[in-house]
């Protein structure tokens, strides 16, 4: 039986007893006997009940058993881009977004839940299927969570042993992000002891979600498994070791069917990495992934490929104490290709070709490699040099404004292979470098701007070498 549990039953006991006792000498009081002693009783009751009363405050205090908060925002975003097909496009998105946060027991139980709803609408012409639509409203996130040994009484914060478990849709990222960080429906453990941490997952991409193979019978949904274990080494004061393994079924269904071509991708990643600071301000975080598995080359239905591909991403950052708060960061990305996919880097049809070895990488996570290239991150090397700061932090309305720039610089693993930008046809290894510009402003605690442009100069690896411009910008406001 739980100890507290316990001393409340035995605390408990002793207050009947003495309960009864007390009546007892107060008849003796009336017949005859002392009043003082039974004054003295009901003072040790007093007591009893004001300390019963303190553990119910500290099990399940009143302002903390239960924590109800909501909220949401109204955002309207414009983009304004060239994709390399044609020269301007125009897209316009408002949304909606509500969401509710309930914590019980101090935080031992919680439940996040967020709504979405957005309207899309391209210029006549600019469209890529329809020219508007609804999207939603949709589950965005939602999700349970349960401390274990909070909810048990078993520990407190302070306990080296700590484990959560946490169902349902949420944002799932092991490492930095370089091979995993996605949204899922998963179940996932996270326990601590002492300085080892390890997360634990099931789970399924959601089905709406766009595939990493973008051939017709599976672009525009995704039925994929994962199942993976994270170990996080955190007993270094400014280092953080990581290490993990992924597993990723594909049971994708094609639709159409396609009887000359098999699009399964079925593949495991093993990384390893660390982040943490080098020095005061100076941090820094380094991931590195081997790939392996099955995939099917072009035309193939029957044979399966093996894959055996590397990918690996370091980057640094350096921060100033100082007025306008300036920061530097330099990010260097990889990820291998295959000579031998001329038309995708991802994707089964139009893929690997002439051999039974498909070295190209296909991640699930993410980076930020440019708004107006935005190539995926496979086939590349990709250098990002970037900064910014708070130029008028002195200026209460300009408090919170940002502003910043990223450039990239990009170069093919393997000159003949594809990347993930179609119109990159020729068997050329420079593809180009982009400059990026950007601006935040956070006008009052509700309300925010952005505004970013990008401009893409395609290299060798590009017939058509024009220019390509991608600027967007949007309103937030919260409530």
């Amino acid at each position: 039986m739980n100890r507290s549990i316990s001393t409340r039953i035995q605390v408990a006991v002793a207050a009947v007893l003495l309960v009864a006792f007390a009546g007892a000498r107060t008849l003796y009081a009336q017949a005859g006997g002392g009043s003082p002693a039974g004054e003295s009783l009901l003072q040790q009751q007093r007591l009893i009940d004001d300390k019963l009363d303190r553990e119910r405050k500290e099990l399940a205090p009143l302002d903390s058993l239960l924590d109800w908060q909501w909220g949401g925002w109204i955002e309207y975003y414009i983009f304004h881009f060239d994709d390399g097909i044609q020269s301007q496009r125009v897209y316009q998105r408002p949304g909606l977004s509500l969401w509710t946060r309930l914590k019980i027991d101090d935080g031992a139980h919680e439940i996040f839940a967020r709504m979405r709803l957005n309207f899309e609408y391209f210029n006549p012409g600019d469209e890529y299927r329809r020219q508007q639509d609804w999207v939603g409203p949709n589950l965005d996130r939602g999700w349970y969570q349960i401390d274990v040994g909070r909810a048990f009484r078993l520990t407190d914060p302070a306990d080296p042993y700590q484990m959560r478990v946490r169902v349902g849709r949420q944002e799932v990222r092991f490492g930095t992000g370089y091979t995993l960080d996605l949204p899922l429906d998963a179940v996932k453990f996270d326990a601590k002891l002492h300085d080892l941490r390890v997360i634990g997952l099931f789970a399924k991409t959601i089905g709406s979600y766009p595939n990493i193979d973008r051939g017709e019978p599976v672009d525009s949904h995704s039925a994929r498994c994962f199942l993976g274990v994270q170990v996080n080494y955190e007993g270094f004061e400014d280092h953080q070791l990581f290490g993990y393994a992924l597993w990723n079924n594909d049971y994708t269904d094609e639709r159409p069917t396609d009887l000359f071509q098999n699009y399964s991708y079925d593949t495991q990643y093993f990384g390893i990495g660390s982040r943490g600071s080098i020095a005061h301000n100076f941090n820094y975080w380094t991931e590195w992934v081997y790939e392996t598995g099955h995939s099917y080359g072009d035309g193939d239905f029957l044979h399966r490929d093996i894959v055996d591909a590397w990918a690996w991403n370091i980057g640094v950052e350096y921060l100033w104490d100082c007025t306008t708060r300036p920061y530097v960061a330099f990010e260097y990305m990889f990820a291998g290709g295959d000579g031998d996919r001329l038309f995708s880097p991802t994707s089964a049809g139009g893929g690997n070709y002439g051999d039974s070895h498909d070295t190209s990488y296909a991640g699930f996570g993410f980076r930020d490699t440019g708004i107006a290239a935005a190539p995926i991150r496979s086939n590349l090397h990709i250098w990002r040099l970037g900064g910014g700061l708070a130029p008028l932090e002195k200026i209460e309305l300009c408090r919170d404004l940002e502003i910043g720039t990223n450039w990239f610089l990009y170069h093919k693993h393997h000159r003949r292979g594809a990347i993930s930008d179609t119109t990159a046809g020729q068997f050329e290894g420079y593809v180009g470098w982009e400059m990026d510009y950007f601006v935040n402003w956070r006008l009052a605690s509700d309300l925010s701007w952005t505004i970013r442009w990008g401009a893409f100069f395609p290299g060798d690896a590009y017939r058509d070498r024009s220019t390509r411009n991608f600027l967007f910008t949007g309103v937030t406001w919260s409530f």
